[in-house]
Order: structure tokens, then sequence, then C-alpha cells
């Protein structure tokens, strides 16, 4: 996720630029840039690290003009460098791109240009975007870009500059937000409305497949094909404040609400294009190597802990070799069993905690592979360990992980498949069968999202209280373990998540009158067994909400309230299940006053043993 700023009008386009990418550092700070139309030509200032390295720079060395772009980047392709920040430019410095999203064929299209003799001077799939418009441009930028557009596959928000138009700025949108804003004499792009609420509240909010011709007096709307359309304005009435979280209440429940896009951009190009096969071109293992692994440690904290758990279920079950999961804190003191067909999988938000640093550490002195699974490109976890799958969640403000739990569920999904490829031990079919139901997901989750309402009315009821529990089998139990962590970090209430055969194991003493239980019913293969421990806490006085698939009619007959999911594989059922547990918890503890962002004696990154 990255962070777009263009202006154009009479005014110094730099401190517009700046102080909108302080409003979108949150989409990305691993490098920031401007390009302004000056009286020199073209002007690009760039820089790694965070914006006020850039900011500091161009104090120094300011640049001045009346029209530019800018960006504040999170990495996809290539590491955090100068070299790598947008913006982009063509080798003639005549055309300069920022670009929020994922080129999915920008390795065709490079070889395609550097056989005409083009030269790059990054890793990014931004740069070819740059490249493509010069070699396509013939005098018009609008059709070089809407050509370009045409020959690029993936997920985008674009901002384009051209030296030889400098009266314009093209915007252009699909599956990534972009926003314009209009005013008297100017005109703005923003990937988000905070960055240019000072200046303007009225905005046209793009669509997948529209693009925008900006010049500081109008506003021009186009499909990418070149078709007129008419758009309403929008008039903004937030504050600032609220408009940072993108008019929700609290950045929680804004991450709840981004987990569609999250899912969307961690699968990204990562499906293959007949989608039956996922291409992880970051392992860099040979055929061989997989082959040779005969265990794999999954090593983590807290959240990213319990994704672990759903990640050792379906890599058993997916691709037959044994997994142990540990926690990060617990991991070396345990003088763990590490052999050189030992894999070690590192989970971390961050990719900065301090026992999940030193777990990797451990294993690569033991002589192991170690993969992470990280949101973070450019941290310590990524630096060091051998690969690295990288979740596109997009920064997390919110100390209560959601999105960055969910995106850890789809990076270990597809590692499982492809472990399941290399090893063929699922066939094709089935392969094929469950990146179809992985690409459902996204959609399916803003179904749950739609029924926000009745988890409310559920959490009002259990907000009275200061104790409940969670239960669930199989990858049910993993889930409830992250369910229960959710609650008792933002809402204070004492919860506990139990393996529900474990119950008649002593819990049962605990049960009471009207205690809050929640049941996890959405595995096929053991439902019988989880609707007979429903019973055994019901008839002791439980209050009971279930959560099952939908097409389920028994678990309505046990419970005394139930929310169903919608139908998917039983073993992709955790990235739904835990939809509305979130909720649950965010609705529990703003119904007893707390703040949801900030819960106390808590951190966002845990760098201290």
């Amino acid at each position: 996720m990255c962070g777009i700023v263009g202006y154009i009008g009479n005014r110094d386009s730099k401190s517009i630029l700046i102080n909108g990418l302080k409003k979108l550092e949150y989409r990305g700070y691993d490098s920031a840039g401007i390009a302004v139309y000056t009286n020199r030509g073209l002007e690009v200032k760039k820089a790694k690290g965070r914006l006020a390295v850039l900011e500091e720079e161009l104090n120094t060395n300011p640049i001045k003009g009346s029209i530019g772009i800018g960006h504040t980047r999170w990495a996809t392709h290539g590491k955090p460098s100068d070299e790598n920040s947008h913006p982009h430019c063509d080798p003639s410095q005549k055309f300069s791109v920022v670009h929020n999203g994922i080129i999915e064929n920008y390795v065709n299209l490079k070889e395609e240009l550097i056989a005409k003799g083009h030269t790059f001077s990054s890793e990014t799939d931004t740069e070819v975007i740059a490249h493509l418009i010069s070699d396509l441009y013939e005098g018009d930028i609008v059709k070089a870009v809407q050509k370009a557009v045409d020959r690029m596959r993936g997920a985008y928000a674009l901002a384009v500059l051209c030296e030889d138009e400098p009266d314009k700025l093209i915007a252009v949108r699909l599956a990534s937000p972009l926003i314009i804003g209009i005013s008297e004499g100017e005109s703005y792009i923003g990937s988000d409305i905070p960055a240019i609420l000072e200046h303007t509240r009225d905005v046209y909010i793009l669509n997948d497949g529209e693009m925008a011709i900006l010049t500081k007096d109008e506003v021009t709307l186009q499909d990418v094909n070149g078709n007129d359309i008419q758009k309403d304005v929008f008039h903004v009435d937030w504050d600032i404040v609220t408009a940072e979280k993108a008019g929700f209440d609290h950045f929680m429940l804004k991450e709840i609400y981004d987990q569609p896009n999250a899912y969307r951009d961690t699968m990204g190009s990562r499906i293959s294009m007949d989608q039956d096969q996922v291409i992880l071109n970051e392992i860099n293992m040979t055929d061989e190597e997989i082959k040779s692994i005969d265990r794999i440690h999954i090593v983590a904290c807290g959240t990213a802990y319990h994704a672990g758990l759903v990640g050792k279920n379906l890599i058993e079950k997916l691709a037959r070799i044994p997994v142990e999961t540990d926690v990060a804190s617990e991991y070396r003191y345990r003088s763990p069993i590490i052999t050189r067909n030992t894999l070690v999988i590192v989970v971390s938000q961050s990719g900065e905690t301090a026992d999940t640093l030193a777990a990797l550490r451990e294993a690569k002195r033991q002589g192991a592979h170690v993969i992470a699974i990280t949101n973070v490109v450019g941290s310590s976890v990524s630096r060091e360990a051998d690969d690295v799958i990288t979740t596109w969640a997009g920064p997390e403000i919110a100390v209560a992980s959601t999105k960055a739990y969910t995106s850890q569920l789809i990076a270990f999904y597809l590692f499982g498949l492809y472990l399941a490829q290399k090893l063929e031990t699922v066939e094709a079919d089935e392969v094929k069968k469950v990146i179809s139901a992985l690409q459902e997901l996204p959609q399916q989750v803003e179904h749950i999202l739609e029924q926000s309402e009745q988890i409310k009315t559920v959490a009002e009821k259990i907000a009275l209280h200061n104790n409940l529990f969670f239960i669930g089998r199989g990858l049910d139990f993993a889930v409830v373990l992250e369910g229960s962590l959710k609650l008792k970090e933002i809402s204070y209430i004492h919860s506990e998540a139990y393996a529900a055969g474990e119950l008649k194991h002593g819990t049962l003493a605990l049960i009471e009158e009207g205690i809050p239980v929640i049941a996890l019913a959405t595995q096929e293969d053991v439902f019988e067994k989880t609707v007979s421990n429903i019973e055994e806490v019901a008839a002791r006085g439980a209050y009971v909400l279930g959560i099952s698939q939908e097409g389920n009619e028994e678990l309505g007959k046990f419970v005394n309230e139930s929310f169903t999911i919608p139908k998917t594989l039983d073993v992709l059922s955790p990235a739904l299940s835990v939809i509305p547990l979130q909720l649950l918890s965010y609705y529990a503890s703003l119904t007893r006053g707390n703040d949801v962002d900030k819960p106390r004696n808590l951190a966002k990154s845990v760098t201290v043993e």
C-alpha cells in the first residue's frame, strides 16, 4: 500500500504535496518523493526513509513549481532505496509516474522495452509504467496513458505527469483507491481524503476503470477507453481526524473493513493466469530442497502464532509434512531439534518482534532454511530470513491486529498449496478447486461485514459480563484462540478459548447460568461432536452464540444466537469465521467505553524480550 498526492494550480506545489503526504504516511513510510514541473523542466526529489528525510532534502535543495505529484512508499517490488522510491521516470525524464498497486505482467513488459533499447535504474514494477507511456507517446498524454493501461495487468492507482503537456495531470484507478479534489483554480489527486481535505471538501471518487484529466480550471472524467463519464461530486463533511480513518470511528474498524482488499493484494500475482497454480517466486528453494524437508517449525508470537496454528493444520493436510508450532519466546530456550532438512517459518506483522527475531537467528545458527511471513518490507526479519513471503495488508495502525492476521492466513494458504504442488501430494484439480475458493474470499468477507449489526447486538450483551469462553474443534479451535485474544486485548473481559472436547476435563466447572460461550462449528467432519459440546454448556445455563457455514440448519436448534458465514471449503473457513469474532471484540470494547485503538498496557510492535 502506498500514498499518492497530486496538485495543479497557481500555488507552489511543494508544500501542498508534502503536507498531503504527511496525511498518507500511514499508508507507507519506506521512502517518499515528489516530481514537480519547474521553469527548468521536470524535476524529481526522492529519498529512502521516513518523509522527514525528503522534507529535509527539499529544505536544503528546494524545487518550485505549480504542478506536481508525490508518493510515500510501502515497498512491493524492490527493497526500500533511493533508486526504488517513487516518482519514477523514463530515460528522457519527460514522463513521471507514481503508483499504488502491483503490475502483474511487468516482467514481460520490461523485457519487451529492454529489447527496444530501454534501460532501467530500479527494481520496481512502477518504472516500467513510465517507460511504457514514453514508448507509446505520440503527442497526446491521455491517449498514451490509455494505451499503457490497456497493456498492463494488475491493480493500480496512477498519477502521471508529462513535461511536454505541463497543463495536465492524469489519474487512473483499477482496484486501488483514488480520489480527485476540485476547487476554484486548483485540482488535486489523493489516495485518501485526508491528503487534500485542508484544501477542498469537494471530490470525485474514481471507480475501477476510470480516469481523470486534471487542469487547474477543470476535471474531465473518462473510462480507460476514452469515453466521457458523468459523476456526482461528493462533499466531505468529516473533520480531519475522522477523515484519516476514512470515515470510520476507529482505525481498528477501518482495518477490519480493509480485509477484502488485503486478501486480494496478498494473493495478487501469486496465482497463475490460468488460476490453477500458486506462483511463489520469492521462495528460492530448489525442488530437491523442498522434497528433502522432513519437518517444519512455525514460530511466532500472539496473533501471528494463532495464524501459525492454522498454517500447521493446512500444511499437514495439503503437503503431508509434520509441523510443529512454537511460541517464539520459548523456542530457543527449549533446545529445538533442528536439522538441515528442517524448514523454519517465522511470522511477524512488524518484522521487528524481538522474540521472533531471536528464534530466526537460532534456527539459522543451526543450519535451517528460514522463510519469513511479514507485512514490512525491509524489516529485520525480512532482511535476515532466507526467503520472504510479504503480506500486502498495508500499514496497520490499531494495536489489536486484524488485517495483518488474516493476510498471514492467506500467505499460509498460498504456501501450503505451493508445497502441495511441488510434492504432488494434492491432485491438480483439487489445487485448482482451492484456488478458486480462495479467490471468492474477499467478496465473502464483504458479505459478512454487511451483517455487522447482528454481531453488534450480541456484543452489547456480552459486554455486560466479565468472563466468557470460546470453544471449537480442529481449525475452529485455532480461530477461537485468536477470537479470545482479540476480546481480551481491547474489551478487558476475561476470556478463555478451549478445544471443545476438553470442556469435560475441568472447564465445565466454570460454566454457570448466563455465562457467554462463543462456539465455532464450521468444520463438517467434527460438527456433530461440536454440537455435543455445545449441548454440555447449554445444559448448565450458558448463553451460546454459534457460528457455522451457510446451509447448516442444525446449529440454530442448539444455541441462543446463531450467525452464518458464507459457504466455503472447510480448510478456508478461518479466513471467514474470524471476521465476526473481530467485530464482536470491537463492539464489546466500544460498549464498555474503552480506547479501541490503543488498549492499556500494550504496544503495536514488541521489540523487547
